[in-house]
Order: structure tokens, then C-alpha cells, then sequence
């Protein structure tokens, strides 16, 4: 691979943490599932790369989300968000991974103009070094808005309010499973000869086994000679929407993220899985490469979300392409309020609008959900395109 060379102080931090998953791998008995693997890459106190201290988002990171590429694109989701703190004036916002703040700048920004501010706009992000940011823009931007921001440090008792959750999903930790000749087995990691190195081991039990053995790959008639297929679970996922369904008392969870309904997350053709790595805007699918430098994801299946989701007493209230959604909630509006005369500022907005909706960009991979408790009225975001057909 023809990957940029980090720093030695960045080689340095990387091969501490590799130092920590060796240990990690020996403690456990000389193999990990790839889901404790990618929790430490990413998640470890200090030397993960969501809890350390590189650049991630924009030009001098590995990547480019949503809010990083358009301020349209917050103030587009905080007209989704008018609608449902309408309903009870006693309602936040609560963000997962904020990243820069970008998004939380542009939503309160766009809910004081639409005079429906949230009681507070609550922030969950593991990283330290990222909290830091995000009150700096804040008090830089908003700085008369500053005082309605929080950071939490756990998920609180009780919510009731708009949760977001953008690009979350695909950052949880995810099992690696093989089905191959009539068996399923669980692909871990282990060390072998100075390097990280796979080694798959049946699966035969557990709650992983139970949702393997029901999922469109274990009954595959595909008869080529090669009949393996790889693919991730994500448990990490249930339970978080488990647990936040638990917490929230009246409100709309909206999840925006790059994924599939189950038949076309695991089609036959997609025998080699999703997950991918990223580093200084290069995608690649080594996860051994620089641990705590690189970002590790997977496209997230949606219809096991819906189904934790129902099965947790949630509604399933809309289910769309991001295009569609940013169009139903009204983003060419906002565009619009740039007179087009005025080229300098006009085009590059039209520019980000393209590639936020456009099918050969963002618009059609990335979906939106929502997902709601006690609320009655049809949201905004899902009056046409809906998949639930998909899920």
C-alpha cells in the first residue's frame, strides 16, 4: 500500500498501543475477537484513536463527515429537530461523537433564528482532546449560546428531547464471522511472527451464533467452490440502541450513517464485508496498519438497528436516503437564501449541497433513521423516498 509514513513521535504512540494489544492478546489466551481489537484501536483510555490526540476531521485528518463538508447540513437537521422540540418545550438535544462541534454550532445557530432552542444541547464524546475543541469553536462561534452546552461523561438516567447520533453507528466495534460449508466461525486476532494475523475459530453458542445462524449467508444455496463468506455483527450496536431506548422518555433518536437493509448488507456478492480503514483520506482494509492512526468502520446493517429498535418498545418512524431527507427538511430552502448573484458564496454552498445529496457522493450510501417514543406526528425528513421496504 502507497500510504502516507507517519512522524516517529506518531510511530511511537502507535507501537505503544500495539505493545497494549499484544499483552491484550496474551492475556486472553493468545486470540481476541476482532471486536476487542478494534474496541482498543479505537476506544483505549489515552492511545485509541477516538481518545487521542491526532487531527481526524477535515484537511489535516483521515476524513470528512457531513458537517465538516457544508454549515447546510446542521441547519437542515436542526429544522427536523424544530419539529419534534415543538412538541415539548422542556426538550434538549442530545449529540454522540461531536467531533469538531461544527454540527452543534450550525443546529443551535439555526434553532435561534427558528426561536425553538433547546432547553440544552447535551454532548456524549470519549475523547478529551475533542471536547476541547468542540468548547472552543462554541465560545467562538455561539459564544451567547455557550451556556446551554453540556458534556456528559455517561448516558443520563432519563431524556427527553432529539437525539443525534451522526457517523456513531459505524465507529462501534463489530464481530467478524465466516460461514463457510455449513459452519460459522468467528474470525479473531491473533500474534504470530512480530505482526497482528487473523485465526478463525468455531462458533457455536452465544448470543453472536444465534443472530449468525438466522442471517441470509447461513442460508445460502451459492454452490461456487469458494462458498466462504465473510461479514460483521455489530452487538455493540443493539445494545447501545437498547440502552438509549431504556433512557429516552419522549423524544426522536435520528441516526445517520452509511449503510444497508440486511438482503443488501449481506447479498451474496458482498462475500468480503464492509470494513474499511481510513488514514489521511486514503480507504483501505488493513486494520493491522498503524493501530491508533487509523480510523476502522463498517457499514452499518440498518434492519438489525430497526429490530433492536421495535423490540426495545420503539417506533420505527422513517427510514430514508440522506438525500432525501436533507431535500424533505428543506436544504435547497436554505440554499436558496444565498442570492445566486452572489457567485463567491453561492457556488461553493451549491458545490456542498452536491455532494451531500448527489447519489454518486453521500445521498444514496448514507440513510437516515428515526426512531421515536410517544410522538404521533409524521416527521418532516420522511415525507417521500422511504425504504422501510429495505429493512
Amino acid at each position: 500500500m502507497n500510504l502516507p509514513l507517519p512522524d516517529p513521535l506518531a510511530r511511537a504512540y502507535s507501537d505503544t498501543l500495539k505493545a497494549t494489544l499484544c499483552e491484550q492478546i496474551q492475556h486472553a489466551g493468545g486470540w481476541i475477537t476482532f471486536a476487542d481489537y478494534m474496541d482498543t484501536v479505537l476506544y483505549a483510555p489515552g492511545m485509541g484513536y477516538y481518545t487521542g490526540g491526532a487531527a481526524k476531521f477535515g484537511a489535516p485528518g483521515d476524513f470528512v463527515t457531513a458537517p465538516e463538508i457544508s454549515p447546510l447540513f446542521g441547519q437542515t437537521l436542526a429544522h427536523q429537530a424544530a419539529q419534534v422540540l415543538a412538541l415539548m418545550p422542556q426538550g434538549s438535544i442530545l449529540e454522540f461523537g461531536a467531533g469538531s462541534g461544527k454540527l452543534a454550532v450550525e443546529m443551535l445557530t439555526e434553532l435561534e433564528r427558528l426561536d425553538c432552542l433547546p432547553t440544552r444541547y447535551e454532548i456524549l464524546d470519549v475523547s478529551a482532546e475533542l471536547q476541547q475543541r468542540q468548547r472552543a469553536l462554541i465560545e467562538q462561534k455561539i459564544p451567547h449560546l455557550a451556556t446551554r452546552v453540556r458534556w456528559l461523561t455517561t448516558l443520563p438516567a432519563q431524556f427527553t428531547g432529539v437525539i443525534v447520533a451522526n457517523e456513531v453507528l459505524d465507529a462501534m466495534p463489530v464481530h467478524l464471522v465466516v460461514w463457510q460449508d455449513g459452519q460459522i466461525f468467528e474470525q479473531g486476532v491473533i500474534w504470530h511472527d512480530q505482526n497482528f494475523a487473523w485465526q478463525a475459530r468455531p462458533l457455536t453458542a452465544g448470543e453472536l451464533h444465534e443472530i449468525a445462524r438466522e442471517l441470509p449467508p447461513a442460508a445460502s444455496e451459492d454452490r461456487q467452490a469458494d462458498n466462504r463468506y465473510l461479514s460483521e455483527i455489530s452487538l455493540a450496536n443493539r445494545r447501545f440502541i437498547r440502552t438509549l431506548a431504556e433512557r429516552l422518555q419522549q423524544g426522536v433518536m435520528l441516526l445517520i450513517d452509511y449503510g444497508f437493509g440486511k438482503s443488501e448488507y449481506y447479498h451474496p456478492q458482498r462475500r468480503q464485508g464492509t470494513l474499511m480503514c481510513h488514514y489521511r483520506h486514503h480507504a483501505h482494509d488493513d486494520p493491522f496498519f498503524l493501530p491508533g492512526l487509523q480510523d476502522l468502520t463498517s457499514h452499518v446493517d440498518f434492519s438489525a438497528v430497526a429490530g433492536s429498535a421495535l423490540a426495545s418498545g420503539l417506533t420505527l418512524m422513517g427510514y430514508t436516503t440522506q438525500a432525501h431527507f436533507l431535500i424533505n427538511c428543506g436544504i435547497t430552502d436554505l440554499l436558496a437564501r444565498m442570492p445566486a448573484d452572489h457567485a463567491g458564496s453561492y457556488l461553493p454552498l451549491a458545490n456542498q449541497v452536491q455532494r451531500l445529496v448527489s447519489p454518486a457522493e453521500m445521498g444514496e450510501l448514507f440513510k437516515v433513521m428515526a426512531l421515536g417514543k410517544s410522538i404521533e406526528i409524521p416527521l418532516r425528513g420522511f415525507v417521500s423516498g422511504n425504504l422501510r421496504r429495505m429493512l
